[in-house]
């Protein structure tokens, strides 16, 4: 029995029964025949839609009505197109409900972001944590105990009369 290697050095040994040329002009008349059936549905459509409107919709004959009549006639028109239009929205409406399916979670980057924004313009990559603010643990520490008791000192200070007064005073000064 000849292995899986032995077969693929077999069939590629095959010469093509249809020369690319052949295949070539196949196509093309084959897509020739399809142009020519697709012009001929769009005649025949053309004339079903002719033939169903001449039955349905007769010309209108305007010679002998007035000038009164001819704008009855044109308002009773615009009101039926504009029925049509709203009916018409309303039918959209009701087929536009639809259940939304569930968006997955897609982790992008910011310069896949941008790339996808502002297409071949984006070239420069974009660190968003570079510009921020480095905070160390023990600097938060050393100050809570300080503004603890600053603001205990101060509500002790500022109650009663004597507060306001200050209060008063250093607002007086800072305004001068």
């Amino acid at each position: 029995l000849p292995t899986q290697t032995q077969k693929k050095c077999i069939f590629s040994k095959r010469k093509p029964k249809i020369s690319a040329s052949r295949k070539l002009m196949l196509k093309s008349l084959m897509v020739a025949k399809a142009k020519e059936e697709l012009e001929q549905e769009i005649l025949v459509k053309e004339e079903e839609k002719r033939k169903y409107l001449e039955e349905r919709a007769p010309p209108l004959n305007t010679s002998g009505l007035s000038l009164a009549q001819l704008q009855n006639h044109c308002s009773k028109c615009c009101c039926c197109l504009t029925e049509i239009k709203d009916l018409n929205i309303k039918v959209l409406d009701l087929r536009g409900k639809f259940k939304r399916p569930t968006l997955r979670r897609v982790r992008v980057s910011a310069d896949a972001i941008l790339r996808s924004l502002l297409g071949s313009k984006h070239k420069v990559s974009m660190d968003l944590r570079a510009n921020l603010k480095s905070v160390k643990k023990e600097d938060t520490e050393k100050k809570r105990p300080v503004e603890d008791s600053d603001w205990r000192k101060n509500v002790e200070a500022m109650s009663g009369m004597e507060g306001r007064k200050k209060m008063f005073d250093a607002a007086k000064g800072s305004v001068q």
